[in-house]
């Protein structure tokens, strides 16, 4: 077949759920017309959301500190311990976060923080613990997989034993972030300092074996290639396939203001580039039912759009947002202003917890 023809024939193809081998994904990232790649997208969001239901969360992010050992170049949040910009949060004010979100109507939070080089194991679970023991009601999706690689390594515990002790103290389900690439190619040029993809795919694993969930994220418009990104989508999927644990996957792009990485990247990566990533996540991840908008890097009306390219999901209102933030973005968005945003594009905004079941 003829280029044209062949793009369109793995169109149709990925548009009915078949699997795309990875030639096939690569060939849609560089070729395939965005407008016909997010069309195939939206197909394949009709046929596993036939409802036009648009769901969303109302959390609030807690970074518990912002103190890290990593140094990703691409993170402008992070402070050495050294810093005068450096903070552990304390219990009072960990109180008032979390009473404001249940004024709010929230009953859930994203807790993260850096990899912090003097707090012992023991004081993530006290923090667990005091949470749960003060709101009860509280689901906590919290500490990323480095955090979780970083807890191991300051206990001198493996992984295994470590992710049992959090989920015994209050840990519900597990974020998807410091994914950034998985490719140890890409991620030795931007968080050297950080687990390897190999040990993000395993403490995934190993909660999902223990019955817990988690998203995957992914974070590009750095230093990757097309073919990093395939590569990506792959361990995703072939993870999923192993063992079901992902509710929902979610791209973003880096922003770059404020970060080591910025004088690298030249011009970020904007709705187009986020668009036709978002539309092959839809297609490539046959296995993932939820695919999530970021309107917190790139604003409502993206985001909108998003709901047309295979996202069936608005993400969160972010009552507190802190990272994105340091890197220049600062888009804000309210309950009522997210449930706008999906009924103006024809869907029906729906209010889910981090399980992905409808409140």
């Amino acid at each position: 077949m003829e280029g044209g023809e062949n793009i369109s024939a793995v169109l149709e193809k990925a548009g009915r759920g078949e699997r795309l081998l990875s030639g096939e994904g690569l060939l849609l990232f560089e070729e395939a017309p965005l407008a016909a790649l997010g069309s195939a997208a939206d197909r394949r969001r009709k046929t596993l959301h036939p409802d036009s239901t648009v769901t969303y969360v109302v959390d609030r992010n807690i970074n518990y500190s912002n103190v890290c050992i990593s140094g990703c170049r691409f993170c402008a949040f992070f402070r050495k311990e050294d810093s005068p910009e450096a903070y552990i949060i304390s219990r009072d004010e960990l109180r008032e976060k979390i009473s404001e979100l249940f004024s709010a109507g929230g009953r859930s939070i994203l807790l993260q923080g850096g990899m912090h080089p003097s707090l012992p194991l023991n004081w993530y679970v006290e923090l667990l613990q005091f949470m749960k023991s003060e709101f009860p009601e509280l689901y906590v999706h919290g500490f990323s997989p480095p955090e979780i690689i970083h807890f191991s390594k300051i206990a001198d515990k493996p992984i295994t034993k470590v992710i049992p002790i959090l989920r015994d103290a209050g840990l519900d389900s597990i974020p998807g972030g410091g994914a950034e690439i998985l490719s140890d190619e890409i991620r030795s040029k931007v968080s050297p300092g950080k687990c390897t993809a190999d040990e993000w795919i395993e403490v995934m694993r190993a909660a999902h074996g223990l019955g817990m969930r988690s998203t995957a994220t992914m974070m590009f418009g750095h230093v990757e290639e097309p073919r990093n990104i395939i590569e990506h989508l792959d361990r995703v999927r072939a993870l999923q396939e192993e063992t079901g644990g992902f509710t929902a996957f979610i791209p973003w792009t880096f922003q770059a203001e404020n970060t080591a990485l910025a004088s690298e990247v030249g011009f970020p990566a904007g709705g187009h580039a986020y668009l036709r990533v978002l539309a092959l996540s839809r297609l490539y991840l046959d296995n993932v039912k939820n695919i999530q908008a970021s309107w917190v890097t790139q604003g409502g009306k993206i985001a909108q759009v998003a709901l047309f390219f295979g996202a069936n999901d608005l993400g969160s209102t972010m009552l507190e947002e802190n990272v994105v933030k340091a890197a220049g973005v600062s888009f804000r968005m309210s309950e009522s202003g997210l449930r706008r945003l999906a009924e103006t594009a024809g869907f029906i905004p729906k209010r889910r917890n981090f399980q992905y079941e409808i409140l």
